[in-house]
């Protein structure tokens, strides 16, 4: 790929949420600024490969879909002050991505579609990346995102954080939102071994999400669990950028003062005695990142987390991982046994296979294990996570 074309994809990953965030508030509509957004795209594959790469490309993008936009805005008779206002500024406005995230988020839409559609227009992954993360064809997640992008424009949704009696009927999607988005950051589903930049978009909304809702313990929790999993990062990859498993991590490049701050805002949360989803996944986090060493690791009670996350929120993949921590406290074979009953519905999560291979290895069957390896390889586009699984299948 041409480096006009590697840059370009990595400008679009990074800033297609504040272009079509800048162009839905000035325009109104969701899809004409979408489009515009991907008529720039097409004008830079057209143009960077034979005049270079510009110097601030998000800005070259971004005057390219106001250009485009001039036909759609001068069919408003205000359009002159709309276009005066209409800056691509050095540093983003948050309040103009939590606009758009709310906006998406609206209650006329469908909880699957409001999630898609955010994740789509503000975060900016790809259709692959969402079906990936809800484990649903992509034609499903295209139709999804359709049809709330028409919702929104015919029903005249407001772009616009609600007033405070209406934030926590949008709450629930939010947080899905930014959860998903980090979640894609975090090990991404696509190509590229992670995203910082998602990751700090992830961080930043959910920061911006607490001041605006400081008394909501699942927002704390939310951003417990970022905090929590970025402090470790440094030690998640080695120096090749391969994978490196939580029980080999070189603990000492743990940012402790980071997790501290986490865990006392996890505390602060807790002590409001309303438990939720984030919250508890924060709390399992937790105990890995206060443990010294992996030995030390409070199995018994990750799995107790574990059985209360199932009951305010059950998933086959929450069950996924419960199995994990089961194996460390009633042995492979339990945990084995709680896998099987998932297979059905997580044949097409590459994490489940590798689970299978893992604890196949463990109880004696490494034919079974490689072949469970491969179909994980199958299923994943990570190249961290397939150089991990390739090693393996070559080891076994």
């Amino acid at each position: 790929m041409e480096e006009s074309h590697v840059e370009l994809a990595r400008v679009v990953r990074e800033h297609s949420g504040r272009l079509a965030a800048a162009l839905v508030h000035l325009i109104g509509d969701f899809t004409t600024a979408e489009d515009l957004v991907q008529d720039a795209v097409v004008a830079a594959l057209q143009r960077w490969p034979v005049e270079g790469i510009p110097e601030r490309p998000d800005a070259w993008l971004f005057t390219v879909s106001r250009r485009r936009g001039l036909d759609v805005l001068r069919r408003e008779s205000n359009y002159r002050a709309k276009l005066a206002q209409l800056q691509w500024p050095v540093q983003p406005d948050p309040d103009e991505r939590l606009r758009l995230i709310f906006t998406c988020c609206h209650p006329a839409l469908p909880r699957a579609a409001q999630v898609a559609l955010t994740l789509r227009v503000v975060g900016g992954l790809t259709t692959g990346q969402i079906a990936r993360a809800f484990l649903v064809p992509e034609t499903t997640v295209a139709r999804r995102i359709t049809r709330a992008k028409r919702k929104i424009t015919d029903a005249g949704i407001p772009y616009r954080i609600p007033a405070d009696d209406e934030l926590g009927s949008r709450l629930s999607e939010v947080l899905t939102v930014l959860y998903l988005l980090f979640n894609e950051a975090y090990l991404s589903t696509a190509e590229q071994t992670q995203s910082r930049d998602l990751a700090d978009d992830a961080e930043w909304l959910g920061t911006l999400l607490h001041q605006l809702m400081p008394t909501e313990p699942e927002v704390a929790g939310l951003l417990a669990l970022i905090r929590l999993h970025r402090a470790r990062a440094a030690a998640r990859f080695d120096s090749d950028g391969g994978l490196v498993q939580l029980q080999r991590q070189d603990r000492s490049r743990w940012d402790r003062d980071a997790i501290a701050d986490a865990t006392h805002l996890l505390a602060r949360a807790a002590g409001q005695h309303r438990p939720g989803p984030y919250q508890l996944q924060a709390a399992i986090v937790a105990c890995h990142a206060e443990a010294e060493r992996w030995e030390d690791t409070d199995w018994e009670q990750i799995v107790l987390l574990y059985d209360m996350l199932l009951h305010l929120a059950p998933s086959p993949v929450t069950r996924l991982h419960r199995a994990i921590a089961l194996r460390y406290t009633a042995g492979p074979r339990a945990a084995m046994a709680e896998l099987d009953t998932l297979a059905d519905r997580l044949d097409r999560y590459h994490l489940y296979h590798a689970t299978r291979a893992d604890l196949l290895r463990e109880l004696g069957h490494p034919d079974e294990a490689r072949a469970a390896d491969s179909r994980a390889l199958e299923l994943t586009a990570n190249p961290a996570e397939q150089a991990v699984l390739q090693q393996r299948i070559s080891w076994a």
